[in-house]
């Protein structure tokens, strides 16, 4: 299927949901009214199926072949036009987008919308492009990131060190990793290899999105729900200041990357 039929196939839904955003302020609007998310459902339809389980072509170590093979241009064509709309990196949402498809696939009761991990990365990292870093094209920043040192001071849990300083460097204190923060203990549960290399590694956005998506699945149950969305961000932060942050901004990349004419919020979104 070529792409502008396609898009022409989405793009209906997308100026609804612009459509009925327009005066609301909550972000559950768009994840109640969008039962297969625009991200899941393009790669769905681009070949009548459901996602591939392990990722999308066009990432390292992906080893689709023959007819399960997917042509990853839409995917890159819909980040290309929607990140500019939302104000987010291509190579960001590009990861964004998997992980909801991926998820959308081997937990469909979840309903996670990518634009709630780009809530949580503009947050964490400005989407891997804090201090100055730039994403590389194999989802890594041009610097690691590291947080504060854990060490119990004002304001900050203590967390003494649980990996040896293999992820963060600190063999005292434990330190937040990578573009969406994983503290070490917490990505030696969740830690995803989110594009098929054979490793997980924080540091890797499509791996630490992957594993925040599935995080917040298992946190949060049904995202499409006030309680379950709310859980699911408390559980990543227990901050009510990082909740009301992630939901403005996870809100103003929904309405803003929708398909159609620039909706009222200027069509940009903010890092």
């Amino acid at each position: 299927m070529r792409w502008p039929n396609f898009l022409g196939q989405i793009s209906a839904r997308a100026v609804e949901i612009r459509d009925r955003l327009r005066g609301q302020a909550s972000l559950f609007v768009v994840l109640a009214m969008v039962a297969t998310p625009v991200v899941a459902g393009f790669v769905t339809n681009l070949r009548g199926a459901s996602p591939p389980h392990d990722g999308l072509p066009g990432h390292a170590g992906h080893h689709q072949r023959g007819e399960d093979r997917l042509d990853a241009s839409p995917v890159r064509m819909w980040a290309v036009y929607a990140g500019q709309r939302a104000g987010i990196p291509v190579r960001a949402l590009e990861a964004y987008a998997t992980a909801e498809a991926r998820v959308g696939a081997d937990d469909p009761g979840c309903r996670l919308h990518w634009s709630t991990l780009a809530g949580i990365g503009s947050v964490e990292s400005h989407h891997g492009h804090i201090g100055g870093r730039l994403l590389r094209a194999d989802g890594r920043p041009s610097i690691p990131i590291f947080g504060i040192a854990l060490n119990g001071g004002p304001d900050i849990r203590a967390i003494r060190d649980t990996d040896g300083g293999r992820l963060d460097g600190d063999p005292v204190w434990d330190r937040a990793v990578g573009p969406m923060q994983f503290i070490p203990d917490t990505w030696a549960i969740a830690g995803t290899d989110g594009d098929g290399n054979g490793r997980k590694d924080p540091h890797d956005l499509d791996d630490a999105a992957m594993a925040a998506a599935r995080y917040l699945c298992a946190a949060g149950g049904d995202l499409s729900t006030e309680s379950g969305w709310r859980r699911a961000i408390l559980s990543y932060n227990h901050s009510s200041a990082y909740l009301r942050d992630v939901r403005a901004r996870a809100s103003q990349y929904a309405s803003a990357s929708a398909f159609g004419p620039t909706s009222d919020s200027g069509g940009r979104g903010r890092t």
